[in-house]
C-alpha cells in the first residue's frame, strides 16, 4: 500500500522537526563537516549528536564520508540547502508581518494615564 504524498511530506517535515537536525543541516550547507567540528559548533553530547545524525542519514538527507579515522557528513543533495533558504525567507516575511502588526497595535494604544502626585 502506497503512502499518500501528503503523508510522506508530513513525515519528512517531522524528521526535520528537531533543532539539532536543523542546525546540522545549516552547518552542512557549505560542504562536508567532520563530526568533531559539528560537536564544536553544537552544544550537545556526542551520543545525542550521533542519534540525530543517524536520523538524518536513515532519511537519506545526509551522507557520511569516512577518511581514515575522521567521519564527516554532507548533504545528499542541494535541494536541502534550498529548502533551508526558503524557510529563512518565509520566517523573515512572517516576522516582518508580526513587527508591522505590533507597530500598529502600539500606535492604536491609548496613552496611559500618569498618576498625579498631588496629595
Amino acid at each position: 500500500m502506497q503512502v499518500p504524498l501528503y503523508q510522506a511530506k508530513a513525515e519528512f517535515f517531522r524528521m526535520l522537526g528537531h533543532p539539532v537536525r536543523i542546525r546540522v543541516l545549516e552547518l552542512l550547507q557549505h560542504g562536508p563537516v567532520s563530526v568533531r567540528d559539528l560537536l564544536a559548533d553544537i552544544d550537545i553530547e556526542p551520543s545525542s549528536l550521533s542519534q540525530q545524525l543517524a536520523v538524518l542519514r536513515r532519511s537519506g538527507i545526509v551522507v557520511s564520508i569516512r577518511d581514515g579515522s575522521t567521519v564527516s557528513y554532507a548533504l545528499a543533495g542541494g535541494d536541502v540547502a534550498e529548502l533551508l533558504r526558503a524557510a529563512r525567507r518565509i520566517l523573515t516575511e512572517l516576522l516582518a508581518g508580526q513587527n508591522e502588526l505590533l507597530a500598529e497595535l502600539r500606535q492604536a494604544e491609548p496613552p496611559t494615564a500618569v498618576p498625579s502626585s498631588s496629595g
